[in-house]
């Protein structure tokens, strides 16, 4: 049981790079080469700084529907993350 392919129906996925020296394009191209499934973008403003992510690691975080990090900072094991998913499905049906 995979968080992707059980709650892609539920739950936006989008992989953000870090890089500046990517552009989109070439972003694209590796998300095209690992078969990935979600979108990439390139981050907006300040939001790296923001999230305090300073490193080229992967890095998950969860936000609720209203924008707010509910968890993340690659924390957690699949479990964890299993209950973070199954707690945003539920949210956004209440």
């Amino acid at each position: 049981m995979g968080i992707y392919p059980d709650y892609a129906d539920s739950v936006a996925f989008y992989a953000v790079g870090v890089d500046p020296s990517e552009d989109l394009e070439l972003k694209e191209s590796y998300r095209q080469q690992e078969g990935h499934p979600w979108p990439v973008a390139d981050p907006v403003g300040s939001m790296l700084r923001d999230l305090k992510i300073w490193g080229w690691l992967p890095e998950e975080i969860a936000f609720n529907a209203q924008g707010v990090i509910i968890y993340g900072y690659t924390q957690g094991d699949p479990r964890t993350w299993q209950q973070v998913f199954q707690d945003l499905v539920a949210s956004r049906q209440e």
